[in-house]
């Protein structure tokens, strides 16, 4: 019987195997019912992206590349990445990205997803109900409100074009549990001048090849001194 889509019916066999190559790009495992709730999740980003102000890519084609390769090809690179139960903060969400997918191919992990947008934060806990995700939380606040209920908790923190490091650093250390990182995912590498003004951290930066997409990818890895 053939899956029910709004936006994606006459492409979604091509998406899942294009999901399916790109994890086996990346060195992920992923199984039949995953590869159905990423596109459940992409066909209901598309349909109500207009809405709720989701995202600006209308085109299947690019938010398959853009948003769903993109945040894929992070978690072969989290800190943690084969250690199971662990907390992980994803502030400044937006739509669920990175948080969803990774609530889908982390099953093992407890996503929090947080952003202050309450429509967005809607849509998150909607989908993540259409789509049977048993590990993710979405929050509606503002992180500076988050921090009395989860300081020094969580071993990941994540971000995904929520400001710049500086800031990220300083909204997100309150949260992070001491023998957390903190892991940023950036275009171009942090300039020197952002790197000058944290001198109480361990960076690290390393390259993402993101599949079919030739943009420059990085993430920065922050772990206290």
């Amino acid at each position: 019987m053939t899956p029910k889509f709004s936006k994606i019916s006459h492409k979604f066999q091509r998406f899942a195997a294009a999901i399916d190559e790109a994890a086996q790009s990346l060195g992920l495992t992923i199984t039949d019912v995953q590869n159905m709730q990423i596109l459940r999740y992409l066909d209901g980003l598309l349909l109500w992206g207009k809405a709720y102000n989701l995202t600006a890519i209308t085109d299947p084609d690019e938010a398959l590349v853009k948003h769903i390769f993109d945040c894929m090809a992070i978690i072969p690179m989290l800190p943690f990445v084969t250690q199971p139960n662990k907390s992980l903060l994803d502030i400044g969400t937006g739509a669920g990205l990175p948080s969803v997918i990774l609530a889908i191919l982390k099953p093992d992990w407890h996503i929090d997803a947080l952003d202050s947008n309450q429509k967005k934060i809607r849509f998150i806990r909607q989908i993540s109900s259409e789509i049977g995700l048993k590990n993710i939380t979405p929050i509606a606040s503002r992180i500076e409100h988050h921090h009395a209920q989860k300081a020094g908790t969580y071993d990941v923190i994540t971000s995904r074009a929520f400001a710049s490091l500086t800031d990220f650093v300083s909204l997100a250390t309150p949260c992070l549990a001491d023998t957390g990182v903190l892991y940023a995912m950036k275009g171009k590498n942090p300039t020197a001048e952002e790197m000058a003004d944290l001198q109480a951290w361990h960076i690290d930066i390393e390259p993402i090849c993101v599949p079919k997409l030739d943009d420059d990818r990085c993430v920065v890895y922050l772990t206290k001194q």
